[in-house]
């Protein structure tokens, strides 16, 4: 559904979306009866899902990526557990940064397996336990908030502050995956991403159920790379104008744009013609790290092209530094409160 998001989701609610509010409704209530009625398998693991409340472009995965890295300095040994979209592995499988295409394992896992163990699969207590044996000790959940079939013993739910709720409509009428205060019910904090006051009315919300209210932003790692440069920038994620405003964030000059699905294959047809307008105008080419995780394993063209773009790797900076590590004490003392309780 990300890869197929209409701009009308991400307006104000208009006639298209009160068409489809009927749609919506049964939507919602599907959803809702999934949510509350999902058995869920404990895992002897510590879980922390990393999820969000409408499809696509919150920052999950650099959230996700930056509370590994902090389990690690606690002492622990994270993994991920990914569905891998786009991906096609049918049975559960630990990914192979160097050797796995993202037409094999999807781009995000690929990015994940940067940082640590990753598996695949949309059965989410299989690749629990496929990462345990593999010496995992600290579990985090890329996405999967609404239809996880484990345990999670802290769910932290990410909002874009640009875009927020978008319609605020549920699908297929807006980006919601399901009706937000029983989304909100069955999270333990919310995490606003970047600067804006689109997500004030979930904060607001959170507030009053007594949800703790993190903050962060995404940050380019090296933003020396593309600063005082006229760049054709190209993005195949959920939300191309984030990065693009990273971009100028960063100092760079967004000349030309391309913009494609989230998750897209390129086409050898549209590489070369990324090609050939960049080179047209005169400009260097940038792209995403999940763009070029795609393109990493692709066809002639596509390392042709990657070898001459320049890619932002982003990193998310939390405000203050200590939030990490908090979300991840919170998360082994849930578990182990769990553990307490029930022996699992």
């Amino acid at each position: 559904m990300a890869s197929e998001a209409p701009p009308f989701w991400w307006e104000r609610p208009d006639w298209r979306a009160y068409a489809l509010y009927p749609l919506s409704a049964i939507y919602g209530a599907v959803a809702r009866r999934r949510m509350n009625a999902a058995k869920r398998e404990k895992i002897d693991c510590p879980v922390l899902c990393v999820g969000n409340l409408t499809v696509g472009g919150a920052g999950k995965t650099p959230v996700a990526i930056a509370l590994a890295a902090a389990a690690t300095q606690l002492g622990r040994k994270p993994g991920f557990l990914s569905r891998g979209h786009g991906g096609s592995f049918s049975e559960p499988h630990l990914v192979d940064a160097h050797h796995d295409s993202a037409r094999h394992v999807g781009d995000e896992p690929l990015l994940l397996a940067e940082h640590a163990p990753v598996a695949v699969t949309p059965n989410r207590a299989h690749g629990a336990r496929l990462l345990t044996e593999s010496g995992c000790d600290f579990l985090i959940m890329d996405d999967g908030f609404q239809s996880a079939r484990i345990h999670i013993d802290f769910a932290l739910l990410v909002i874009d502050a640009r875009r927020g709720l978008g319609n605020g409509h549920i699908i297929p009428g807006g980006p919601m995956r399901a009706p937000l205060l029983d989304q909100l019910r069955l999270a333990d904090a919310v995490l606003k991403m970047g600067e804006g006051s689109a997500a004030d009315l979930v904060i607001r919300r959170a507030a009053r159920a007594g949800k703790p209210i993190f903050e962060a932003v995404a940050r380019p790692r090296d933003p020396g790379v593309i600063a005082g440069k006229r760049l054709l920038a190209f993005a195949g994620i959920g939300n191309p104008d984030k990065f693009y405003a990273t971009i100028a964030e960063a100092g760079g000059t967004v000349a030309l744009t391309r913009s494609f699905g989230d998750h897209h294959f390129y086409s050898d047809d549209e590489l070369i013609d990324l090609a050939a307008a960049a080179r047209s105008d005169g400009l260097e080419i940038v792209t995403t790290a999940k763009d070029a995780a795609r393109l990493r394993h692709g066809s002639a063209a596509a390392q042709a092209l990657l070898e001459q773009a320049h890619v932002l790797e982003i990193d998310t900076k939390f405000e203050p530094d200590s939030v990490p590590e908090r979300l991840i004490e919170e998360t082994l003392k849930n578990w182990r409160d769990r553990k307490l309780r029930n022996g699992v």
